[in-house]
């Protein structure tokens, strides 16, 4: 399943340098503005220790990851919405993302240059989204503009796009992201249509860094009380990175990782954190697959049925499902054994209507 994860923000706020520590890809991450002209794609195993667990139980000769594919887009500034910055080119590659990733810094170095010179990162913020806002705002307007014929010759479709674009323009035209307006279930899919960069989930990454004076830890400093603030306020997810220690340490095994952050004063895997994260927020669980040839983990969107969930696998398994054979996957290690799973009733065959949970071990019969 291919879904991807834009990261945007300001100039030199450590976007290119995330990139490089999620996906070990060189990517251009110099201390100026635009060093990233095209986005830069790079797929990312979603940290599980659960299929480690199920591949040593399986004597695997191999083991597949889940993953998702984060893209690394050039830095936004104001203005981006008319095209400055090449703003155009880079808001155009956003829409074509299913979540955003957003870079704040929260770290101040007078060695790397902030756009607006002094570190702020709810103004950051709000610079950012107001960019994305402005743009989406014309691509409502232009669709409200274009349907009224439609509308008037009595469409039914038509008239539903534009009883949500009657909620959608003011809203947007008020400065609030597309995401506070609720679609029903009839307005839903034409919501989807008019790909809106901020109807998407957002999740915020604060990148900080070792040895800087960080916000998060300056007692009583109010740009980070209004920075929490504004996430309790509008119910955001954020998570705290140092990109810079990540992206030195991206090629060592995790022993050493572990090492180097304690002793640069990093403790906590920041980079792993964003990447369960984003699966999550993008409605995203895992179900497995195992046996000698094999170990795999499998993605697909919470809520399938067995039989959509095969076509994670092939296509042609949801028109030939017939049945799944599911066990948890730590019940499959508790109990030792497919066969001693299957003799004590812990192994369940399970027909079309079975909704896949988190964690399953399949094995579908077609």
């Amino acid at each position: 399943m291919a879904l991807s994860i834009g990261i945007v923000g300001l100039p030199n706020v450590g976007k290119s340098t995330l990139f490089n520590a999620l996906t070990r890809k060189s990517v251009p991450a110099e201390n100026y503005p635009f060093c990233t002209i095209d986005p830069s794609v790079g797929v990312v195993a979603v940290p599980d220790e659960r299929l480690g667990k199920l591949s040593q139980f399986s004597v695997s000769e191999k083991t597949v990851p889940a993953a998702v594919e984060f893209t690394d887009i050039a830095g936004l500034v104001k203005g981006a919405s008319e095209g400055e910055g090449l703003g155009n080119q880079f808001l155009s590659h956003i829409r074509e993302t299913d979540a955003i990733a957003e870079v704040v810094r929260i770290f101040e170095d007078d060695n790397i240059i902030h756009v607006d010179s002094r570190i702020d990162p709810l103004k950051d913020i709000e610079v950012i989204n107001l960019e994305l806002v402005l743009a989406d705002l014309q691509t409502a307007a232009k669709r409200k503009g274009s349907i009224g014929k439609e509308v008037k010759a009595g469409k039914k479709d038509a008239v539903i796009e534009a009883g949500l674009l009657e909620r959608l323009v003011p809203a947007l035209e008020a400065g609030k992201m597309a995401s506070t307006i609720q679609a029903n279930e009839f307005e839903a899919p034409f919501l989807k249509q008019l790909c809106l960069i901020t109807a998407k989930p957002f999740i915020y990454v604060l990148n900080k860094k070792a040895g800087a004076r960080n916000l998060d830890e300056l007692a009583g400093d109010e740009r980070w009380a209004r920075l929490i603030n504004f996430f309790k306020e509008t119910n955001a997810g954020y998570v705290i990175v140092d990109a810079g220690i990540e992206n030195e340490l991206k090629d060592l095994d995790e022993e050493d990782k572990m090492e180097m952050r304690e002793g640069l004063g990093s403790h906590d895997d920041g980079v792993n954190n964003l990447i369960r994260k984003g699966y999550d927020m993008l409605g995203l669980i895992t179900y497995f697959t195992t046996g000698t040839d094999e170990t795999r983990a499998w993605t697909i969107k919470k809520g399938w049925t067995a039989p959509e969930a095969g076509t994670a696998i092939h296509g042609d398994f949801k028109e030939k499902f017939v049945r799944a054979e599911v066990i948890n996957w730590q019940e499959l290690l508790n109990v030792g054994s497919f066969a001693l799973a299957r003799e004590k009733g812990i192994l369940r065959t399970e027909g079309k209507e079975y909704v896949v949970k988190d964690g399953d071990v399949i094995e579908f019969k077609i």
